[in-house]
């Protein structure tokens, strides 16, 4: 009888071992279970970022197209977005709100450089996963000191690169003057652009002009530029102070060569406020296809995203290019977490964000391609150059790749 029992319950025991490996196979952190995935996001819904909301609005309207068509995995994506109000101290209230209370997997793109930078430390220190800020802060590609927040955004100091090799090709002997937003976001955009131009800058820069994104406007500071014999202007501002910038140097008659920076591109956010005609000239570049541009009216990727906008957010603006870069970032946030497969946890979700290799998304520009490594968190490192013919953006050159340190 003893036997008996001891063969049971060692038949048990056996039959418990055989499945424990398939059991085992998912491996989920906070913010996870067999039919959802619990990300969090703050967005700037109110407050003096009012072009932002819209990079929010895109990012909810993606997710819920992925649940309408059966989640990733069979898991439903949960979006829990707060407002903060592009408020620092705010950011760091809902973030804590969204890691302590809601037990998100992730904080996917939060919008910002200063607020997304206010709690920074705080999820790297929780080991929560800070993916592709509305940023391009050389601080959100900083694996070695922030392993767990990666970008995808160009760079700001990339880019200020690009258009300062720019600057030294074409206008050699330009009088540059530098408005920029007086935190991480314009000061890394300065330093870029000033390491570009190497031994030239103290001779090139002629003029510096920052401002607080409190401040009403910064038409004083276009004044200055125009009365110090400026003659290129590179504009590292957030979309309110841009359009004041071009409306200003219109009202004054002046035309500068004027380079603005990806985050003002936009037609329907920036341009059209600051006039049509009033910005014709303006350069910057760009990663991202131009919904207005002819040359993509058949391409199947943009297809995609103009059926995306039409049932999912109609009441968007399709042109935007704040709209096309929160459809990017959310294709391959869902890429990244398909990749994952049943192990969840915010590690994998860094090594697989960590190799990324000749990433092609929907509305990339053709020849560029995401790729990351593990000292390497940049997405995009390549851009082309474009300038606003007073309808839309119209591409010129080929595509360069900052080939320099993260």
């Amino acid at each position: 009888m003893k036997e008996k029992i001891w063969f049971l319950v060692l038949s048990a025991a056996l039959t418990m071992g055989s499945v424990a490996p398939g059991a085992a196979e998912k491996k989920y952190d906070p913010g996870v279970t067999d039919t959802e995935i619990k990300i969090g996001q703050t967005v700037a819904f109110s407050g003096p970022a009012s072009a932002y909301p819209a990079l929010g609005k895109t990012a909810a309207a993606y997710m819920k197209m992925i649940n309408d068509h059966g989640g990733i995995n069979g898991r439903k994506i949960n979006l829990i977005q707060y407002d903060d109000a592009y408020s620092p101290p705010k950011t760091v209230e809902q973030t804590r709100r969204l890691v302590e209370s809601d037990e998100v997997l992730l904080i996917f793109q939060p919008i910002g450089t200063g607020p997304s930078a206010a709690v920074q430390k705080y999820l790297n220190q929780k080991k929560v996963p800070q993916l592709f800020p509305g940023s391009g802060g050389s601080r959100f590609t900083d694996p070695k000191n922030f392993p767990y927040s990666a970008g995808f955004n160009p760079n700001y100091k990339s880019e200020g690169r690009i258009y300062a090799q720019y600057v030294l090709e074409n206008y050699p002997n330009a009088r540059i003057g530098v408005l920029y937003q007086g935190d991480d976001f314009g000061k890394d955009y300065l330093a870029g652009f000033t390491s570009g131009l190497g031994a030239k800058a103290s001779i090139m820069i002629v003029a510096e002009a920052s401002y607080e994104l409190s401040d009403p406007t910064i038409e004083s500071q276009i004044v200055q530029f125009k009365s110090r014999g400026v003659d290129l202007i590179f504009d590292a501002a957030t979309a309110k102070f841009t359009a004041q910038a071009i409306r200003k140097i219109a009202a004054l008659g002046w035309q500068p060569v004027h380079i603005l920076n990806i985050n003002v591109a936009s037609v329907g956010a920036v341009i059209q406020p600051a006039g049509l005609e009033n910005s014709k000239g303006v350069i910057s570049a760009h990663y991202i296809k131009d919904t207005l541009d002819p040359t993509w009216k058949d391409d199947p990727g943009l297809k995609k995203y103009l059926e995306f906008m039409a049932r999912y957010y109609p009441e968007g603006d399709k042109d935007s290019s704040y709209n096309t870069s929160s459809y990017s970032k959310s294709q391959l946030m869902v890429e990244i977490l398909k990749r994952c497969g049943d192990n969840l946890t915010r590690e994998n979700i860094m090594k697989q964000v960590a190799n990324l290799h000749d990433i092609q998304l929907d509305l990339l520009l053709p020849g560029i391609l995401g790729n990351t490594s593990p000292t390497d968190y940049r997405v995009i490192k390549q851009f082309q150059m474009m300038k606003f013919n007073g309808e839309r953006w119209e591409l010129f050159g080929s595509i360069v790749t900052d080939r320099d340190n993260p």
